[in-house]
C-alpha cells in the first residue's frame, strides 16, 4: 500500500529530528503519526512504532470515503497523479477496474495487481495478505469459481468494514474477509492453494515471519505469488529511519537478496523477483514468485 502525500511538512524529518520533547509534539505534529523525540534520527527506533503507525494510516484511508481525504498529523493528504501512475488502481486492466465497486479502485493502494501474476484457477483457496479495501481478494474470487474461496486478512477494523461494503455492493459470494495480522495467520496448516500480497509485506516489522506464515499456510505445491517494493542496496539510513517512509512502503522494503535469503529460510523454492517500475529514487516494485514444496 503507498503512502499519501502529506501536504504539509508537518511529519517531515527534519520537523520531527526538532520535536526533541514529547510535551512538544503537538506543537510540531499534532497526534498523527511518526512524531515526537525519536522519529526521523538516523538511530530511531522505527520498529517500536510501525505497527500503529501503519493502522492509523490507513484507517484513516479507509474512514475518509475514498483514499483522498486521510490525514496525517491534522493535515489533509492526497493522491496525486503521479503516485496513481506507480501505486494505486491504475495499475489493473481496464476491465477489472470497472467490474469493482469505486470505493475499492479508490482504496485501492498497492504496487501492483498480484492476480493478474498469480494464474489463479477454478476451485482453487487464495489468501490475500493486508486485503485494504478488497479489490485483490474481489478480483481473485471471479477468478476461483464458485467452487473457490478468497480470504482476505487485515490488521485495520476500517479497512475490513470497506472491504466488506464492497463485497456486499460487488455481489460477489465465495469471500470471508478476517481479521488479523500477516505475522500470524488465522487459518489452519496447508489451508489454501496461493498466497498473494500487494504492497504490504514491506510494512510489517518481521518479514521473515510473514514469510514463515505463508509458507505454514499453503498446501504442498501451493504458490506464494505477491506484489510488492524491492529497495536498492544503497538505501541510505535515513530513509530506512523515517516513518513516513516505512508507512509509505519504502523504508521497510527487503533488498532482492534479503527477499530471495528470507523466502528460502521459509523453505520456499523456485523463487523469481522481477522488478516492473520504479516507485521511489531507491527502491522498485517488483513481482516476486516462490513455490511451497510438494
Amino acid at each position: 500500500m503507498a503512502e499519501l502525500e502529506n501536504v504539509s511538512d508537518c511529519c517531515a524529518s527534519e520537523t520531527r529530528r526538532d520535536c526533541c520533547e514529547p510535551e512538544a509534539k503537538d506543537e510540531y505534529c499534532g497526534e498523527g503519526p511518526g512524531c515526537g523525540c525519536g522519529a526521523g534520527q538516523d538511530n530511531a527506533p522505527v520498529a517500536d512504532n510501525l505497527k500503529e503507525a501503519v493502522r492509523e494510516r490507513y484507517a484513516a484511508a479507509a474512514t475518509g470515503a475514498s483514499a483522498r481525504d486521510a490525514s496525517c498529523c491534522a493535515n489533509d493528504t492526497v493522491i496525486t497523479e503521479e503516485q496513481r501512475a506507480v501505486f494505486g488502481s491504475d495499475l489493473y486492466a481496464d476491465g477489472d477496474r470497472a467490474a469493482l465497486p469505486e470505493a475499492a479502485r479508490l482504496a485501492s493502494l498497492g504496487c501492483g495487481n498480484p492476480t493478474a501474476i498469480a494464474e489463479l484457477a477454478e476451485g482453487q483457496t487464495v489468501l490475500d495478505l493486508g486485503s485494504g479495501g478488497g479489490i485483490d481478494v474481489l478480483l481473485s474470487a471471479r477468478r476461483v469459481g464458485p467452487t473457490g474461496k478468497a480470504y482476505g486478512l487485515d490488521m485495520t477494523d476500517e479497512m475490513l468494514e470497506l472491504a466488506r461494503s464492497n463485497q456486499r455492493e460487488a455481489k460477489v459470494e465465495n469471500v470471508e474477509f478476517l481479521r488479523g495480522e500477516i505475522e500470524d495467520i488465522p487459518l489452519p496448516d496447508s489451508s489454501v492453494d496461493v498466497v498473494i500480497s500487494n504492497c504490504v509485506i514491506n510494512l510489517s516489522g518481521d518479514k521473515p515471519g510473514v514469510l514463515r506464515e505463508a509458507a505454514r499456510v499453503l498446501r504442498p505445491g501451493g504458490r506464494f505469488a505477491v506484489t510488492d517494493v524491492i529497495a536498492d542496496p544503497d538505501m541510505t539510513a535515513e530513509t530506512r529511519a523515517d516513518l513516513k517512509e516505512w508507512t509509505g512502503c519504502i523504508a521497510g522494503a527487503l533488498t532482492r537478496d534479503e527477499f530471495e535469503r528470507d523466502l528460502a529460510a521459509a523453505g520456499f523454492e523456485a523463487i523469481g523477483i522481477e522488478e516492473t517500475h520504479r516507485v521511489h529514487d531507491q527502491a522498485s516494485s517488483a513481482i516476486i514468485r516462490a513455490t511451497k514444496p510438494v
